[in-house]
C-alpha cells in the first residue's frame, strides 16, 4: 500500500523546523522515526498534507542524565535510550520498558519522544513517563512550554501537542532513592502491542508504591497502591481492588475486557513482586 500524496520538508535547524511548522499549522506532521506514522499513512489511516522531517536538525538526539532526571531528545532512538548506561543507572525502568517495545529493528529507528507524541494507549514509554511524573518540553516559533505527563495524554492517540509545536525533550524523573522498578506485559506474539502491561515503582523505606498500566484505558493509568503495604511488606492482593477501580478495559479483536482485567491482576502481582525484590 502507498501513502497519499504529501509535501516533504527537510529543515536543517531547529528554528527552521519551528518556522515551517508554524506556517503549516494543522496540515503539518513531524517525521522523526516514522515507525508509527509511516504505517498509518500507508494504510490511509493518516493523510497529512505536509511532512516535516527533523532528522537533519542537530542536537535533538541527545540522552542526558542530570541530578534528578534523564532528558531524552526528540531524535533519540529507543535503542539509544535502552543501552545508555548512565540512563539505566539513573532510571532502570526506562530500559526495562523499552526492551518490551516491538523488535530491535524497530527500536533502532523509532524514537522515544515520538512514541510519547503518538499517544498509543498500548505503548510502554507513556506509562513510564506518567509513573515517574515526567514532563515534555514543547517548542514553537514564539517560545516553549512544559507539560506534565498527567496532562500530556488527552485520549487514545491524542496528546496536548498543538499545531505548530515540536516536542523536543522528554524528562523522566529518577524514582525515589532505594526504589525498585519493573515492567511486565503480555502480548499475543513477541513484539506485538501489549494486551496489558504494568510498570511498578516500589520504595520500601518510605514506604510508597505506584503502578502504571497500559491497554486498559484511554491512556496510561497510574494507580497509587501504597495502601497495599501491610506493615513493611507490600501485599499485591491488597493492590488489586485499587487497580480495579481505576482501569476501564474494552473489548477488541485482540482480547476481551474481562481478559484484560484478568491480565491486569496477574501482571500487577508480578510487577509489584519484582519491583519489591529490587528495592533496597
Amino acid at each position: 500500500m502507498k501513502p497519499p500524496a504529501f509535501t516533504y520538508h527537510r529543515p536543517r535547524s531547529l528554528d527552521e523546523a519551528l518556522d515551517t511548522l508554524a506556517g503549516l499549522g494543522a496540515d503539518g506532521k513531524v517525521l522523526a522515526g516514522g515507525q508509527s506514522l509511516v504505517p498509518l499513512m500507508s494504510m490511509r489511516l493518516a493523510a497529512p498534507a505536509h511532512l516535516v522531517d527533523i532528522n537533519h536538525v542537530p542536537d535533538l538526539g541527545r540522552v542526558e542524565v542530570d541530578g534528578d532526571a534523564v532528558r531524552v531528545g526528540a531524535l533519540a532512538r529507543h535503542s539509544d535510550v535502552e543501552w545508555n548506561e548512565q540512563a539505566y543507572g539513573a532510571v532502570p525502568l526506562l530500559r526495562q520498558a523499552l526492551q518490551q517495545v516491538a523488535h530491535p529493528t524497530i527500536r533502532n529507528r523509532g524514537t522515544t519522544v515520538g512514541s510519547l507524541v503518538h499517544g498509543d494507549p498500548a505503548a510502554e514509554a507513556p506509562a513510564v513517563l506518567c509513573l515517574l511524573d515526567g514532563v515534555v518540553t514543547l517548542r514553537h516559533a514564539d517560545g516553549s512550554r512544559e507539560v506534565a505527563a498527567a496532562e500530556f495524554f488527552t485520549g487514545p492517540l491524542e496528546t496536548d501537542v498543538r499545531p505548530g509545536e515540536l516536542a523536543t525533550v522528554a524528562i523522566f524523573r529518577r524514582p525515589p532513592a532505594g526504589s525498585g522498578t519493573a515492567f511486565v506485559e503480555v502480548a499475543r506474539r513477541h513484539g506485538d502491542y501489549a494486551m496489558c502491561g504494568v510498570a511498578a515503582v516500589v520504595a520500601r523505606a518510605t514506604p510508597t508504591a505506584r503502578v502504571a498500566l497500559v491497554s486498559v484505558g484511554a491512556g496510561p493509568v497510574v494507580v497509587d497502591v501504597t495502601d497495599a503495604f501491610d506493615g513493611e511488606t507490600l501485599n499485591p492482593e491488597l493492590a488489586l481492588p485499587l487497580v480495579d477501580a481505576a482501569i476501564e478495559p474494552e473489548d477488541d479483536i485482540h482480547a476481551s475486557a474481562d481478559y484484560r482485567r484478568h491480565l491486569a491482576h496477574v501482571l500487577v502481582r508480578r510487577a509489584v513482586d519484582e519491583a519489591t525484590r529490587r528495592a533496597a
